[in-house]
């Protein structure tokens, strides 16, 4: 506490706060000037699985012994109820005329669908007539922007051609319509969704936030304050982030600064109160600011210290995942938070030396004596800031009066809860958190609905014969699996591999397919083994989008069994570490695990229920478990040192109570803020953000109204002095504090 009282004379005293903003500002402004932002290196990468992985292994031989120069294919879907008619027929004709007469731009291949008579185009379709797919080819590695171009272009030569617009009616209406999808139409769809959304996710954090803030402390400077802040420390992340990334050293993409945003000012703005909230208490005591402010750096910087770096450590742990989803998120998050710390106890105190008393106007904060004089020379009562609520004060009372009520009724409705979480079903499907109305989804459903349920996304089968004679057409044939079998193809550089594409006969995305891929890999190794391949296990490979669905499931939870342990095992080292107490720890830690849990349970309800979606997100328990741990261990560390702090000098059912009632205020007003920042996801376009958002609100919120306030100090109450041990507190202090423990 005396380093953290002299830091606080350093960034924040009376000559060295100005050269303290000075400071930040010329570094951001550097750095901006240098290095690029964040948003601008943001990768349009989908291969999310390493490289050990089966589909992707699988996809590394097709390129390598069945290459294809074709490009990559943007697939126009045309639709209309009833039966598409001949007049529609020769629109398609037209167009493709027109795209061999006048290529688009990167466009690499497309097929000759201007000679084919009609009636061979009707062939082509659906069995019912109403749909027909026919792809365009661009070439590979083009960015994202250019394919947009290409794109927009082909809609105005299609409108001009059908003397309509097929791409904006809803399905349900007459006439003809058309859904781009495929690879090149997913990919430009979801990039327009990310850069629509981001600049409604920002405004829409920083309105909540403000609002939040304004309600809660019902003052206007003291609300734009932790705003100020936060924006300062993402004027520095945004350019190093973006300069590691630029280097190659990570990746990020659209998804994880979208999330980052909402933790920075979620998690930083809690950071900006833990301080702020501390300070207003010392100018209650302390007639001079520049003290005050000092001391409440060196009351709560410790705290701010350790939450900020638990958070770091737990959110840094991702990058043990193999899934890159998950380890896209490691840098930035951890780098965010670690800014942000430094950013509070640095940028923020010089802001709060500036101020002063007046940053929490109308409500001043004064020493008795200071409210005394100003009631003379005003002749009537000054209005006080309320430190401590009734409320505040009776959670107090309550938890260390029937601690073993609390626990009892705590424990119930948490644990009831958290049993739903082993029964929730997950999906791993790409489409499934994609809105319905997306152009791409809507073109990809049409397929689905209308084409045999397999065929929009075909199992890719590779085998390597090692010179055996070997044909699997017949054998894939006969499993109940398979609906078609192609031919075998043989590989271009070592005739021993082949390659079939084999149809499911049920829906390739659903949970039942998924589980048919170790079985259809198991099939076919059998019978390499008895065409006489040796390793037959180790020479079949699937590929495929519904390989590529088993894949993110396996790998995934390997993730999850791996990253788990390891930040349960890193938190309550440091918990440890800062507490000196293995009995406080280990029920802080369980606490928060229990939280978790429950979480999950309320989040599956709500998300079930109240969305009606029939499953959750898969990636969404280890999001969700990373960051309610971490963050919630902030509040239990910044409660529990107030605690320990009042443990030295008072007795121990009074300091609990004291305790409780002096965070209750602060972890409250930071608790549904943080909730509400992370409720702010459900305003962009994907349910694995929208549902990620759901179940981190709706922890946070338990965390900060049922675990931290009750459950943790009614525990800490039954286990009286044990509760820190081996600590020196744990022994008994001397006759003014000896009570019934």
């Amino acid at each position: 506490m005396h380093f953290l009282q002299k830091w606080g004379k350093i960034v924040a005293g009376k000559k060295s706060r100005f050269a303290t903003i000075i400071i930040w500002i010329l570094i951001i402004g550097i750095l901006t000037s240098i290095w690029p932002q964040v948003n601008q290196e943001e990768t349009a990468s989908t291969n999310l699985l390493p490289e050990d992985a089966m589909s992707v292994e699988a996809t590394n031989i097709i390129n390598e012994q069945f290459p294809s120069d074709n490009g990559i294919p943007l697939l126009m879907v045309w639709y209309q109820n009833g039966g598409l008619t001949e007049a529609d027929y020769e629109a398609v004709k037209s167009v493709y005329q027109q795209l061999k007469q006048d290529p688009l731009p990167h466009q690499s291949l497309v097929p000759n669908f201007a000679a084919i008579p009609v009636r061979a185009l009707q062939q082509q379709a659906s069995s019912d007539g109403e749909v027909l797919t026919t792809p365009v080819f661009f070439t590979k590695g083009t960015e994202t922007a250019a394919l947009q171009q290409s794109i927009d272009t082909l809609k105005k030569q299609i409108k001009n051609i059908t003397a309509e617009n097929p791409f904006d009616e809803n399905l349900s209406s007459d006439g003809l319509h058309l859904r781009l999808t495929g690879p090149v139409g997913i990919q430009t769809d979801a990039t327009e969704l990310f850069s629509q959304a981001d600049i409604t996710l920002l405004i829409s954090t920083v309105v909540l936030v403000l609002v939040l803030l304004i309600v809660l402390y019902r003052s206007p400077i003291l609300a734009v304050v932790p705003l100020i802040s936060v924006g300062v420390a993402y004027g520095l992340i945004s350019p190093l982030l973006g300069f590691m990334a630029d280097q190659g050293w990570i990746e990020v993409d659209a998804q994880a600064i979208s999330i980052m945003t909402v933790l920075l000012f979620g998690a930083g703005t809690d950071y900006c109160l833990f301080l702020i909230s501390r300070y207003r208490d010392e100018l209650q005591l302390e007639a001079n600011k520049y003290t005050a402010l000092q001391k409440a750096i060196g009351y709560s910087g410790g705290a701010i210290m350790m939450s900020a770096l638990t958070t770091v450590i737990g959110l840094y742990s991702l990058s043990l995942a193999q899934y890159a989803s998950y380890d896209r998120f490691a840098v930035p998050f951890s780098l965010a938070i670690f800014i942000m710390g430094i950013a509070v106890l640095t940028f923020l105190p010089s802001i709060l030396s500036m101020l002063g008393r007046v940053a929490f106007f109308p409500f001043i904060p004064r020493t008795e004596k200071m409210a005394q004089e100003l009631e003379a020379k005003k002749g009537k009562p000054v209005r006080h800031p309320k430190t401590r609520s009734r409320y505040s004060k009776a959670v107090g009372n309550v938890v260390t009066g029937k601690p073993w009520l609390i626990i009892i009724i705590c424990t119930i409705f948490l644990g009831g809860l958290a049993l739903l979480a082993p029964k929730i079903p997950y999906t791993y499907g790409v489409f499934e958190s994609f809105p319905d109305d997306m152009p791409s989804k809507e073109g990809f459903s049409l397929i689905s609905e209308h084409y045999p349920p397999g065929k929009v996304a075909p199992v890719q089968i590779i085998i390597d014969t090692e010179g055996e004679e070997v044909s699997l057409k017949d054998e894939l044939a006969s499993l109940d699996m398979t609906e078609n079998i192609s031919k075998p193809r043989t590989g271009e550089k070592n005739a021993d591999y082949q390659l079939y594409e084999v149809t499911l006969s049920m829906d390739p995305y659903s949970t039942e397919a998924v589980k048919q891929i170790p079985e259809l890999k198991s099939a076919v190794a059998g019978y390499l083994k008895e065409s006489g391949v040796g390793n037959a296990s180790q020479n079949v490979w699937l590929g495929g989008e519904t390989a590529t669905l088993y894949d993110t499931e396996q790998v995934t939870g390997k993730d999850q069994r791996i990253i788990i342990p390891v930040i349960l095992i890193i938190i309550a080292a440091l918990l440890l570490v800062y507490l000196r107490s293995i009995v406080a720890m280990t029920y802080l830690l369980l606490t928060v695990v229990l939280s978790y849990f429950s979480a999950l349970g309320l989040g599956w309800l709500v998300i079930h229920y109240g969305f009606g979606e029939p499953a959750m997100q898969g990636l969404i328990p280890l999001y969700a478990f990373v960051f309610l741990v971490a963050l919630g261990e902030d509040y239990n560390i910044f409660m529990v040192s107030s605690i320990w702090e009042k443990r030295k000098h008072m007795p121990l059912k009074k300091a609990i109570a004291e305790g409780v009632g002096q965070t209750s205020s602060v972890i409250s007003s930071a608790g549904l803020i943080l909730a509400g920042t992370f409720s702010v996801l459900a305003v962009l376009p994907l349910q694995v953000l929208v549902q990620f958002g759901t179940v981190t609100a709706i922890g946070v919120l338990l965390d900060t109204f049922i675990v931290r306030p009750l459950l943790v100090p009614a525990i800490t109450t039954v286990l009286g002095r044990f509760a820190f041990w081996p600590g020196k507190l744990s022994r008994k202090h001397d006759d003014r504090f000896r009570e019934s423990e």
